[in-house]
């Protein structure tokens, strides 16, 4: 299915549905959030396509955290600028949208088995604001972020997608950020290394067959996974994502290409 007809049907299927879809970006550099590039626009496009929601939950890949799972429960959380080497006007972008306190509150008691808990020094890291700056550009829909305990295991994290996805009945929509390939050494210019296509394939093919066990299944992925993310912290929010999906769940793919030879910017959409 094409983007423009996945867009139609989605569209058209949440006429009848008061359920949010799930959303994974590749959001790729951060030169997306300021430059007008085919990874926005397509950004852009999908955010006309989607219901308001009440709220966002955003899964970045930048929130990393040890033993336990923090959620934003600020009032207005901080625009972060977490990079270094990029040209004055992004460090100027500000997304001022506010956050969802009594929701994410919320979200930490439902993931008391995860030793969740309340947060407010963190805010909008860039997996989060830049894109969406391009989904809701008028920042006027609440949103707070979940962070992402790196001591656990991926199927750890799928759960995680599994305890949130009564969420999607109460209007919030969860948006994971990351890379379906993050390899940031192996970036080049000229044609995608093989095994960054290869591993791009293999999680599309996973996610269209719905063999999430698969995905989470470090020792089959094997070196195939190494090479494609030499830490997991851009594979973690696809799989909580995965994890939030169900039977139900029709899936579109939208920017699937890889960009610099090693990051994919393979991005879906269960709805």
């Amino acid at each position: 299915m094409s983007l423009s007809q996945a867009m139609q049907d989605l569209k058209d299927r949440l006429k009848a549905s008061d359920r949010m879809p799930l959303v994974f970006l590749g959001h790729g550099s951060p030169m997306n959030a300021i430059e007008d590039t085919a990874y926005a626009r397509s950004w852009a496009d999908l955010g006309r396509a989607l219901p308001r929601p009440q709220a966002i939950l955003v899964v970045s890949a930048h929130w990393m955290t040890r033993g336990t799972t923090l959620v934003d429960v600020s009032r207005l959380p901080k625009t972060i600028h977490d990079f270094y080497g990029f040209p004055p006007e992004l460090y100027a972008v500000d997304y001022p949208a506010p956050g969802a306190p009594d929701i994410a509150r919320e979200v930490a008691a439902l993931l008391a088995s995860h030793h969740a808990q309340g947060d407010d020094s963190w805010g909008l890291d860039h997996g989060a604001w830049s894109v969406l700056k391009w989904l809701y550009p008028d920042h006027d829909v609440p949103v707070f972020q979940l962070s992402i305990d790196m001591t656990r295991e991926f199927d750890w994290h799928v759960q995680t997608g599994r305890d949130l996805a009564d969420l999607r009945n109460r209007g919030v929509l969860i948006l994971g950020s990351g890379n379906v390939v993050h390899n940031l050494r192996a970036m080049r210019h000229g044609t995608p290394h093989d095994w960054a296509v290869a591993f791009d394939q293999y999680v599309a093919e996973r996610l269209a067959d719905r063999d999430i066990a698969a995905l989470a299944d470090r020792r089959g992925m094997g070196a195939l996974l190494q090479m494609a993310h030499p830490t997991p912290d851009h594979y973690i929010p696809a799989l909580t994502i995965a994890g939030a999906a169900d039977a139900k769940d029709r899936l579109a793919f939208l920017n699937a290409s890889i960009d610099l030879a090693s990051l994919s910017m393979r991005s879906f959409v269960f709805y």
